[in-house]
């Protein structure tokens, strides 16, 4: 694989058991570009360790007065540096792409479980871990993918020219044999302190990363109430327990470089003081002196591998144990796809867990007391539930038994906080479509004229207002403008089925009875689900259902049920329990539909409803 040819075409299951399987399969899935690096390190590797045999020619040449010997010992040495020259660049080259394609395969599958697990994914993991696992930790995995291959070049290295030094110059040689496996061990009971050190580091930065992200995300809530200070003093003491952890971990690295340092210069002036005692006895010649010393000099260069493989791992363990964290969710109801090859159904819409049934073709609106429990079931009206439940009918086709892209196609959710990416207006709107309704259409029946305008205001160089820029998430926007955004990018796929949560809540009275109307005539003949408890939106509706403790309690027209289901009155008037004291009707006077109720929190919302339809 190439770094050209990305992303993958298909980047595989991972094995998301643990942080070290994750790795393990990671590095199984890029065998071809490992061996690459493994073969372009060795003759790096080997190239740079035989140039201390090329050195200990040509001095024993001049010892010797031998031409010959010195014009091998050039040949050998220009061989040499050719091969460190190749063997370097080309292992350059494949460490970087074996990094950068590993990062990529993991981004990969963390986009596709994003998509699949959908909003329920924040539901169950803070968005800041999720910001965290797709950006720092991807690159301190793909490091240690990288890595890898280069430690067991250098390992091999040191394992040849021990062997090549033992048959050289048996003497000297196997001081160096016993010497370099106490250096590349030296470390190791320094290593688990190292790698507890680095955890602490990378949990309490992953926690910083998530305040950040909340206290960005809220910030205008925040600005709102006066607890920006609130938040940022919490921020500072998070990045201090970051910083404190981290020098705490660089102390341990530090120590760690000390001793690798340390340690071949041990090696180093015992193999000198045994190898001038032994030239001093005629047993070993000066070439070969040298020879034995520059190998020690050159092999610290391939020992410092062993170094970076275990801050490498170090440091990728947890950053692969939070990505498994994330692989390993799982969608409440799997869809299975046993469905695979089916056309996209239509029909009546039904969730047999609350009874609600949305008949094709109509504006229907759900009424629920509790907002939590009416995004979950707005969740589960599209197919991607954050809990377990059966399975939501369309056309008496279950939704778990479609494949995920068909499921989404029939029907199309957009939740009460729906979020804009930063571009022009044209890219915003540049969504998967039916063809059918035309983005100004779309944009007339969401009333984004005044959003519009502020666009273009803000865009000085934009004189399309599809082609001015929308700031990330929307920032410069007010909360309704968002909102009909929103509105108009869902209404321009036409979906068989559109479920909005409370698409309005954020706009004034008079815009809301106006996109009301925009709503319902742009989406005649098409399948409408609306969870509100605006008269404005119920009033509009084909057919409205209450939704109480779970289940359906009431169905009909907004007008009646406001007249006969006190419970349902009680969540559009935000009626007070005193005032659905007064207007309960007394024992035994017939039915509630027949009683009077108070007029200060029904006949003024009416007579509002009315008057503001007439100025729409």
């Amino acid at each position: 694989m190439q770094i050209q040819d990305l992303p993958y075409p298909d980047p595989g299951v991972p094995d998301a058991r643990s942080g070290p399987r994750f790795l393990w399969w990671l590095f199984r899935n890029q065998l071809d570009g490992q061996l690459k690096a493994l073969a372009w390190g060795l003759l790096h590797f080997l190239s740079v360790s035989a140039l201390p045999f090329c050195v200990g020619v040509a001095v024993q040449a001049v010892v010797d007065r031998s031409g010959e010997q010195l014009a091998l010992a050039g040949g050998l040495l220009a061989l040499c540096c050719a091969g460190n020259a190749l063997g370097e660049t080309f292992l350059h080259r494949t460490a970087v792409t074996n990094w950068i394609t590993a990062a990529a395969r993991v981004q990969q599958v963390l986009a596709r479980k994003t998509a699949q697990l959908g909003s329920a994914l924040t539901r169950r993991v803070a968005a800041g871990e999720v910001v965290a696992v797709s950006t720092g930790d991807v690159e301190k995995i793909g490091w240690f993918v990288e890595a890898w291959s280069r430690f067991t070049a250098a390992a091999v290295t040191i394992v040849v020219v021990c062997v090549g030094l033992v048959v050289y110059q048996p003497e000297l040689g196997t001081v160096v044999a016993v010497g370099l496996p106490v250096l590349a061990i030296a470390v190791l009971p320094l290593l688990p302190r190292a790698t507890r050190r680095a955890d602490v580091q990378r949990e309490k930065a992953g926690r910083a990363t998530e305040l950040a992200s909340d206290t960005v995300a809220g910030l205008r809530v925040l600005r709102g109430i006066g607890g920006e200070e609130l938040f940022l003093d919490r921020y500072r003491s998070a990045s201090q327990e970051v910083r404190h952890a981290a020098v705490r971990s660089a102390r341990m690295w530090s120590l760690i470089s000390a001793i690798q340092v340390l340690m071949p210069g041990l090696l180093l002036i015992a193999v000198v003081w045994y190898g001038v005692h032994l030239a001093r006895q005629g047993q070993v010649s000066i070439g070969e002196l040298v020879t034995v010393y520059s190998s020690i000099m050159i092999l610290t260069y391939p020992l410092r591998h062993f170094e970076e493989i275990a801050m490498a791992y170090s440091f990728s363990r947890p950053s692969a144990r939070r990505a498994a964290r994330v692989l390993s969710l799982e969608r409440a109801t799997d869809t299975g796809g046993s469905r695979d090859g089916a056309e996209v159904p239509s029909g009546d819409l039904y969730d047999p867990a609350t009874g609600l049934l949305a008949p094709s073709g109509r504006l229907t609106a759900v009424v629920c007391g509790d907002p939590d429990a009416a995004g979950r079931l707005a969740e589960r009206l599209g197919g991607h539930p954050s809990e377990e439940s059966t399975s939501v009918l369309l056309g008496g086709v279950p939704l778990d038994e479609l494949p995920l892209d068909n499921a989404r196609t029939a029907v199309l959710v957009q939740d009460k906080d729906p979020v804009l990416l930063s571009g022009t207006l044209r890219e915003l709107l540049d969504v998967p479509r039916s063809g059918d309704v035309r983005p100004e259409d779309a944009l007339a029946a969401a009333q984004c004229e005044d959003v519009l305008a502020a666009l273009v205001q803000g865009s000085l160089d934009a004189g399309d207002p599809m082609d001015a820029r929308i700031t990330e998430r929307g920032r410069s926007l007010s909360g309704g403008q968002r909102q009909r955004l929103a509105l108009a990018r869902s209404l321009i796929t036409d979906p068989g089925v559109l479920v909005l949560d409370e698409p309005t809540s954020a706009v004034d009275s008079h815009t809301e009875a106006r996109i009301a109307h925009g709503v319902r005539k742009l989406r005649a003949g098409r399948t409408t689900v609306v969870f509100t408890s605006s008269p404005l939106l119920l009033d509009r509706a084909d057919r409205v259902v209450l939704i109480h403790d779970g289940e359906v309690a009431a169905v009909g027209l907004h007008r009646e049920l406001v007249h006969a289901e006190p419970r349902y009155r009680a969540v559009v008037t935000r009626e007070t329990e005193e005032e659905a004291a007064e207007t309960k009707p007394a024992r035994g006077d017939g039915p509630a539909g027949d009683q009077p109720v108070k007029a200060s929190s029904l006949e003024e919302v009416l007579k509002e409803l009315e008057e503001i339809e007439e100025s729409a």
